[in-house]
């Protein structure tokens, strides 16, 4: 029997860091060239409603690009919370500025993945939805999704796995799960996250909730880790079908897929469906929460972003969407590489 709640020796963070850096190119190279974002404020000082109003951008869009920029020092909140150039835009990247850089980072205005960037900035359509390539992560009635063919759904949702089998063991240990009957994985891919809690906690039983192919490879890994008989899987469609019941629903890497309605939505959804005392586990990564970074997650939000509808979120967004279906919100409990679980509990 396989275990997942092995913890690995070393933290794989900053392999993701690493990954995720192509971002930061693209995001400063769309700034500095295309969108002359830095010289629309050579002047003084705008609001972040001003600058989409120039810029033609969608909320989303908006919020990737000015965190980005925030997180690397090149944009900061004035006292009246306009934004505004930093020291080092002010000398470095304002057209010309006897030390101005923007050509030399303009070098890779052609690059494939800035000119795919500034496309997606500008009409706010994550990659594959405007072709007929379908979107690979997300699901939703009417668009061709990768996790509906077999051959694909297999390799996206073990490929996710990577980063879950890291995390999952650390989630398993905060979810405080001793008094939970059943736990409720929201579109829980190989399930991993539950079956560490199964693991973890002997008397509890769970539910993975997810498309069918996806299913095939949560059955095979529920075999492997010996809780075949403790976890059921459901297919369905979480923004359609009845939310199946349980004491502890899970939202793992999931709302991040999705724009603020969608999210919303969801956490309604889960949140009618929860019993007195029941909790609802948001497990993700957070921004923060005045959306000024910090930096790696503010470029895991763009890679959200140009795969998925969604984004990266702060605590305090989160935090909002609890409370207003009625939820006591508790605090953030970290688990590893950027992520953690924020727990909204019904009274």
């Amino acid at each position: 029997m396989r275990s997942a709640l092995a913890i690995p020796v070393v933290d794989p963070t900053p392999i993701f860091e690493l990954f995720r850096g192509n971002y930061a190119n693209e995001l400063l190279t769309c700034a500095a060239g295309p969108m002359k974002l830095f010289d629309r404020l050579a002047d003084g000082p705008k609001t972040q409603a001003e600058l989409q109003r120039e810029l033609n951008l969608a909320d989303r869009p908006a919020a990737v690009l000015f965190t980005a920029m925030r997180a690397m020092d090149l944009l900061t909140p004035d006292a009246g919370g306009r934004l505004d150039l930093t020291p080092l835009s002010r000398e470095h990247l304002l057209s010309g500025g006897p030390f101005e850089v923007s050509d030399y980072i303009g070098l890779a205005r052609e690059a494939p993945g800035v000119v795919e960037m500034h496309r997606r900035l500008t009409d706010n359509r994550p990659a594959g939805t405007d072709d007929d390539r379908g979107a690979a992560f997300i699901f939703r009635e009417g668009l061709d999704s990768a996790m509906e063919r077999e051959t694909s759904a297999r390799h996206l949702t073990l490929a996710l796995a990577g980063r879950a089998k890291n995390v999952a063991p650390h989630l398993a240990r905060v979810a405080e799960l001793e008094q939970a009957s059943t736990l409720l994985d929201v579109g829980g891919g190989t399930g991993i996250y539950s079956i560490a809690c199964l693991q973890q906690y002997p008397h509890l039983r769970a539910i993975v909730w997810d498309r069918p192919e996806v299913l095939k490879i949560a059955a095979e890994f529920a075999r492997e880790h010996g809780v075949a008989d403790r976890l059921t899987l459901r297919a369905g469609d979480m923004f359609r079908d009845a939310v199946p019941t349980a004491d502890v629903m899970l939202l793992s890497n999931i709302l991040h897929d999705w724009d603020v309605p969608e999210c919303r939505q969801l956490v309604r959804r889960c949140a009618e469906r929860l019993p007195a005392g029941g909790r609802l586990l948001i497990h993700d990564v957070f921004l923060n929460d005045d959306l000024g970074g910090p930096l790696p997650i503010a470029l895991y939000s763009a890679a959200l972003f140009t795969l998925t509808e969604g984004r990266a979120y702060s605590g305090a967004e989160y935090s909002a969407w609890l409370r207003e279906v009625g939820l006591t919100v508790e605090s953030i409990r970290p688990t590893l590489i950027h992520c953690g679980v924020l727990a909204g509990l019904r009274p």
